[in-house]
């Protein structure tokens, strides 16, 4: 019998350049820490961001702008994906390059108008009467199908719903039939329905319910068995954003082809008027509240006048992100115009935005992002690789020390090494060369190059 070689097989997982931030490493008081989730140094920074935070959770900094400014490789848009960690998943964060208004199929302020309008949530709370319990028992009644009688089509249902209080047979119709079949509902499942709309929704397994056997691990989310009667008002929390609600009074309003598919064109203005009117009411009957978000536009300076005019106007509208804007030039020409300002951004979009600088990395600060991206990349490096990576860091970018880290690993994997060393990292280094490099290679070679 041939020996059986049990080999380590190495992580396999999609990283991203910032996969490995988790918050913006503040402590009680609101001061940086040096290393703490994922990010290094940038106290200043971290801290201004910390303080935009809380502005964001108590809702009054809706309708502002925050502009990060700095030399490339500082981590202005690591910043950015700290503030939407800190934030959660329930506030809303869209993210875009200001290069992406571009487009032959639509108007850039409408490409920025309905960003913005992403970057808004609506959260909505109404009271329905509703089925809800944990499903006991399920039997569904099938019947030959007219036109094809080798074939059968659910026609109904009799589930019993149970709380910890009652328990209810009910026979349900074949719509909420195909509901349960298409949701694979089973025995164990704590569900409700809609007495008014019959949409059926799963809210997990019922935990430590006698009749189902649960697992160490389960695939579906554990919650308790749910108390009182079966038949109740239940208070329905929903999030939705701006332009969600734009996209379903818009569907509702637009011409269907032949096929079946809805034109898609640019959302009319009317339609954005009946939505907010909408909110307004939503809002005043107590129905829901807004929930302010995040624009966060990279490369601020590729926007154009006409960009900047419509951002400075829609920051003062009544419904508005928190529109956080990041760029690394210095004196530049405002795209579109002759005219230089700071940063390429108008005077006068300038003085309305809060400017959060960020500096250089030190060394040692360099050290330590580097050993980060290597943990979570899985590469295992020597002492001397990382001195080296450093020191290379230093001479020419952080970004290309950090690209080299793959290079390296699998440079290191064809000499037979688990671990990153020195020459692996300078082998790399050979094939791969930096921006200075290449600049002194195109002034080497540039008679041969085609202009």
């Amino acid at each position: 019998m041939p020996e059986i070689k049990v080999e380590t097989i190495r992580r396999r997982a999609r990283i991203s350049t910032h996969s490995h931030i988790r918050g913006l490493g503040l402590d009680e008081k609101g001061r940086a820490l040096p290393v703490a989730d994922g990010l290094v140094g940038q106290r200043e920074a971290r801290e201004a961001a910390g303080i935009i935070v809380q502005i964001i959770k108590s809702g009054r900094m809706s309708g502002r702008g925050i502009l990060f400014v700095g030399p490339p490789g500082t981590g202005k848009t690591a910043l950015a994906i700290a503030i939407a960690r800190e934030l959660g998943e329930d506030t809303p964060f869209v993210i875009m390059s200001g290069s992406e208004i571009y487009s032959s199929e639509k108007k850039k302020t409408e490409i920025l108008m309905e960003a913005l309008r992403r970057s808004l949530g609506v959260r909505i709370r109404e009271r329905r009467l509703v089925y809800e319990g944990v499903v006991k028992d399920v039997k569904v009644k099938r019947v030959r199908h007219p036109l094809a009688p080798y074939l059968t089509i659910p026609r109904e249902a009799r589930i019993v719903l149970a709380t910890k209080d009652e328990e209810v047979p009910l026979t349900v119709g074949e719509e909420i039939t195909e509901q349960i079949i298409e949701m694979g509902i089973r025995r164990g499942d704590v569900i409700w329905i809609d007495a008014e709309t019959g949409k059926v929704f799963r809210e997990g397994k019922a935990k430590d319910f006698a009749e189902v056997k649960t697992y160490d691990v389960e695939t579906k989310r554990l919650v308790e068995i749910p108390r009182g009667p079966v038949k109740k008002e239940k208070e329905i929390v929903r999030t939705l954003t701006l332009h969600e609600l734009d996209t379903i009074v818009a569907s509702q309003r637009a011409l269907i082809s032949f096929f079946g598919f809805a034109f898609e064109k640019e959302i009319p203005p009317e339609v954005r008027k009946e939505v907010d009117e909408t909110v307004r009411k939503w809002i005043e009957s107590n129905k829901g509240e807004i929930v302010p978000g995040v624009l966060f536009i990279d490369d601020a300076h590729m926007l154009d006048i006409e960009a900047f005019s419509f951002l400075t106007r829609a920051m003062e509208s009544e419904f508005s992100p928190l529109i956080i804007l990041a760029t690394n030039r210095g004196m530049a020409k405002i795209r579109g115009t002759d005219i230089e300002s700071p940063h390429g951004i108008p005077l006068d979009l300038l003085d309305r935005l809060l400017i959060i600088p960020t500096r250089p990395y030190t060394s040692e600060e360099m050290r330590e992002i580097i050993k980060i991206r290597a943990e979570e990349e899985d590469i295992k490096l020597s002492d001397e690789a990382l001195e080296e990576l450093v020191k290379l860091a230093t001479e020419t970018s952080l970004r290309y020390a950090v690209q080299l880290l793959e290079p390296a690993y699998i440079i290191a994997g064809e000499n037979g090494r688990e671990q990153v060393g020195v020459e692996e990292v300078r082998r790399a280094r050979q094939l791969f060369i930096d921006l200075s490099a290449s600049v002194k290679y195109l002034k080497e070679f540039e008679s041969k190059f085609l202009k």
